[in-house]
């Protein structure tokens, strides 16, 4: 039998669903994670996904009590939460999503995009309050992982569009006829900025027989395919000049990205989160001086702070529960 709470009213289940693993926890409405689960993505089966996300509700219901349910997924979701029209790395096609767990789980469940998740989860709980904890009006969120995502905040509402796809800042143009890219247009940001483009550069490094490409040669073993992020991150905070450089040059990008959604939603405060920004100041300090240095009227306008976000791979799990227990 389920463990009552003290507060279970106040309780919500997040769960993240990414392409490779299914994180879930149990969430109070301080913005902690109480208990917490995990499940490989049966990504190629949107029935064995819902299975699997019920199976990890239920798993944390024998510890703790608790009401809503809210599921982060990588796709384009509905305005009504409940459908994800297109997911790029899950066979995700017009899924009713919502319909299906709330079928297995028999609780209310509210679904929303994992980047706008993340973004909820910063604005609440982390990199978007300010020195006194206290969360600001505008803010924008640019997750850097396999892609780049992205979640708005604009004056202390979730933006989420007309038919819910409001900020998917990766898929905006950023080069005419530049690279090809997974929503099928060419030149998208997301081909600049964002895990695979760093992934990218490296091999294109290895390519070149450039020196300084010896130490992620000696790493990968001379491998393209054995070059990862991680790798690039790890060598460049070694001292490895190499490296060092590959991450300049996509903090360069960043901040060229930051710019330009600045001249649209002139936020208070732009926090980075994903995988890459576990690069820390390495990405995100010439991320600031390229955004100085394209931000439009910088003569008359301070750049806004920009900050790595503050509650790191849990910020979907948090930001989702958060908005169903909200909703």
């Amino acid at each position: 039998m389920a463990q009552h709470t003290d507060e279970p009213a106040q309780n919500a289940v997040g769960v993240d669903i990414g392409g490779t693993k299914i994180a879930a926890g149990v969430v109070d409405h301080r913005g902690e994670i109480l208990a917490s689960t995990r499940r490989e993505t049966p990504a190629t089966e949107p029935a064995a996904i819902a299975d699997a996300v019920a199976d990890a509700v239920a798993e944390l219901a024998t510890t703790h009590t608790f009401g809503p349910v809210g599921v982060a997924a990588a796709g384009f979701v509905d305005a009504a939460r409940s459908t994800v029209v297109f997911a790029p790395n899950l066979a995700w096609r017009d899924e009713p999503l919502r319909a299906r767990l709330e079928d297995r789980l028999h609780r209310t469940v509210v679904v929303e995009n994992d980047a706008n998740a993340a973004a909820w989860g910063e604005f609440r709980f982390g990199g978007g309050l300010d020195e006194h904890g206290v969360a600001v009006d505008d803010v924008l969120m640019l997750t850097l992982g396999t892609g780049l995502g992205g979640g708005i905040i604009a004056g202390g509402q979730l933006l989420r569009g007309a038919a819910g796809a409001a900020a998917e800042v990766g898929h905006a143009r950023a080069v005419p006829d530049g690279r090809v890219c997974g929503c099928g247009n060419r030149g998208c940001w997301e081909q600049y900025v964002s895990g695979n483009a760093l992934v990218r550069q490296g091999r294109d490094l290895l390519r070149s027989g450039d020196p300084l490409g010896a130490g992620l040669s000696a790493a990968a073993g001379g491998s393209l395919d054995a070059v990862d992020g991680p790798m690039i991150t790890r060598l460049a905070a070694a001292g490895d000049a190499g490296c060092a450089g590959l991450l300049s040059e996509l903090g360069r990008w960043l901040g060229e990205a930051v710019a330009t959604f600045c001249a649209v939603l002139d936020p208070e405060v732009v926090v980075i989160g994903g995988g890459v920004s576990s690069a820390g100041e390495m990405l995100l300090a010439p991320a600031r001086v390229s955004l100085a240095a394209n931000l439009a009227g910088r003569t008359h306008r301070k750049p806004p702070p920009l900050r790595a976000a503050r509650r790191g791979n849990d910020a979907g799990t948090i930001g989702v529960a958060d908005l169903a227990r909200t909703a």
